[in-house]
């Protein structure tokens, strides 16, 4: 019976609750119960046979829901916030019954592509720093970049903490009067910031910025506040990659 048994925190986010992290922080706020009792440390481990709780709401497992949604601006990358803005969750309709949660974040005033889901395995699949999927952004810039710039990008930025991946970029359009540009920079990582402190890095604000793709997947079809779930073999596609 031992060997059945899962860590509280994966069986949260099997069940769709949240991501691991995220249930790991439920677990250590004491919003989550086992056979009755507040648990808050992580060792706990359960199974099938074991009363869970979540917010005093019994855990339940649900059918699996992968959603790709087009992002608007000025809109959070969760599930609730503290400050009463509008949530990416708050644009699903009654068709998503399932308890979903974006993979990983957009910026409050970055939109585009983002992926929901109550599959918690898949979920950290995703986010794992070994998990080298790119993403694709447009970014409206001031200034012009020059080929010196593009190339430190592409070399990779040393920042404090890191130095980032070698990255693709590519000038689309200038504005000589306005004095800005739009940039097609893909990168397969995923710091806080990453994109808006790579162009500052090299001397331009970035005014505007979207993710157009996540690897193979893209907008097409949606318009921003819109989605759609994803197709068997673009999950199957997702899971494979290593």
């Amino acid at each position: 019976m031992n060997s059945n048994k899962v860590r509280l925190q994966k069986a949260m986010a099997d069940a769709g609750v949240a991501s691991r992290r995220k249930s790991e922080q439920m677990i250590a706020d004491g919003e989550v119960s086992v056979n009755g009792k507040i648990v808050r440390e992580m060792g706990v481990k359960v199974d099938h046979s074991d009363k869970i709780e979540v917010n005093g709401m019994p855990l339940r497992s649900e059918k699996k829901r992968y959603i790709l949604m087009y992002k608007p601006r000025g809109v959070i990358s969760a599930v609730k916030d503290d400050k009463d803005r509008k949530v990416i969750t708050d644009f699903l309709k009654e068709d998503v019954e399932e308890r979903v949660y974006p993979i990983g974040r957009l910026d409050y005033d970055t939109s585009g592509l983002i992926l929901l889901t109550n599959d918690g395995e898949f979920a950290n699949q995703l986010m794992h720093p070994r998990y080298h999927v790119d993403k694709t952004y447009v970014a409206k810039i001031e200034g012009v970049l020059t080929t010196e710039e593009i190339k430190k990008l592409e070399k990779g930025i040393k920042f404090k903490d890191y130095t980032s991946a070698p990255a693709k970029a590519k000038v689309l359009s200038k504005d000589a009067k306005k004095k800005t540009s739009l940039v097609r920079l893909t990168i397969h990582e995923g710091h806080n910031h990453q994109v808006k402190n790579m162009f500052q890095a090299v001397g331009h604000a970035v005014t505007k910025l979207s993710r157009e793709k996540y690897g193979f997947l893209t907008l097409d079809g949606l318009v921003s506040g819109k989605y759609r779930d994803l197709t068997r073999q673009e999950v199957a596609l997702l899971k494979e990659r290593k």
